[in-house]
């Protein structure tokens, strides 16, 4: 079984993290279900948060029993010393523990310091002397703040979007995090369902022994697939370097990964998924997304406020009314069958 481990913190886990927000979609049976399969098969790294509604209550109810046996990270959106207090009390209480193991701030606009205004890097380190929390994290999608949180050298671990998507820019990352001896976090590792093919995913990740991809998992099949890697790890081979390929080839330029940190939309907008629709329908199975329950959500694109709350959130700079107007026009004509679903070119 391949393993790895998160720089000073000494956490060796195996390199198949779990990504526990896609299981707020299933019942308490199904998580649970789900999380002990995990379990049972060597996975011991979850990640949560408290902004992934019952998702920590779930990790709780499956694995509290195993609770030496594993890693657990979460993290917490708040702005303030007091308000993150609060939200690790409530962690702690749903996780059913007494300790985080990594807790991280959670894609904040800055990076959080000692005696700055916010009083969140201060709340975090009384919390890790009176033993609540045992390291001290941050996750974002923006590379400056990234960059500050390596230099400063105030984080264990960083919690960084990286997959074969990944530029140059995002490389450099890793290679600091190696030098410096940080922990780095692979979020997005399928690029939010872009990637589909798994085994590609993998490989590529595994050619950087300091990362740590953690793989949001829903369906029992998706698990199985990842927990066949830690018996034999895919690599790079002829096929999934053309995979890579196309993918980069068709990927490349301005799209949305699906991050979801412009919602919620006044409009009502899913912003998250009706912005890159034309993705979707060539790289999933199209008829999941022409449901009625879908025309509805993509015809309510039309009563965009352009008020550019989305764009002003976006941490990848996005001009998300144009992506979200392209989108729908996209899906009008896949529609009307003047587009097929399957074409690799929108206009």
């Amino acid at each position: 079984m391949v393993k790895v481990t998160l720089g000073s913190t000494g956490i060796t886990v195996n390199k198949n993290g779990f990504g526990a927000l896609p299981i707020q979609r299933l019942s308490d049976e199904g998580a649970i279900s789900l999380l002990r399969r995990a379990f049972d098969s060597g996975i011991d790294y979850y990640d949560t948060a408290r902004a992934y509604s019952d998702s920590e209550h779930k990790i709780g109810l499956a694995l509290s029993q195993v609770r030496d046996k594993i890693f657990i990270a979460t993290k917490s959106t708040a702005l303030t010393g007091e308000e993150m207090e609060k939200d690790l009390k409530i962690s702690l209480e749903n996780l059913r523990t007494d300790h985080i193991d990594v807790y991280q701030f959670h894609n904040l606009p800055f990076c959080p310091e000692p005696g700055d205004s916010s009083g969140l890097y201060d709340a975090a380190l009384r919390a890790r002397k009176e033993g609540k929390i045992v390291h001290i994290g941050i996750t974002n999608h923006r590379l400056g703040v990234a960059k500050k949180a390596i230099e400063s050298g105030l984080y264990e671990t960083l919690q960084f979007p990286f997959s074969y998507l990944a530029g140059e820019q995002e490389k450099e990352l890793v290679r600091l995090c190696k030098e410096k001896n940080i922990g780095f976090i692979a979020m997005k590792a399928l690029s939010g369902g872009l990637i589909m093919d798994a085994a590609a995913a993998y490989a590529y990740i595994a050619q950087f022994d300091n990362v740590l991809p953690i793989w949001g998992v829903q369906r029992e099949e998706e698990l199985e697939d990842f927990i066949s890697f830690t018996q034999k790890p895919p690599v790079i081979d002829d096929r999934i370097n053309e995979v890579i390929r196309k993918d980069r080839e068709e990927l490349s330029g301005d799209f949305c990964r699906g991050c979801g940190y412009c919602m919620p939309c006044p409009a009502g907008i899913e912003i998250n998924n009706c912005a890159r629709i034309s993705l979707m329908l060539r790289r999933a199975p199209s008829q999941d997304w022409l449901t009625q329950e879908w025309q509805k959500k993509m015809a309510l694109v039309d009563n965009c406020l352009h008020c550019n709350q989305c764009v002003s959130k976006c941490p990848y700079g996005l001009n998300t009314p144009e992506l979200l107007k392209k989108n729908l026009k996209d899906y009008r004509r896949v529609l009307s069958g003047e587009l097929s679903a399957d074409q690799r070119s929108f206009e």
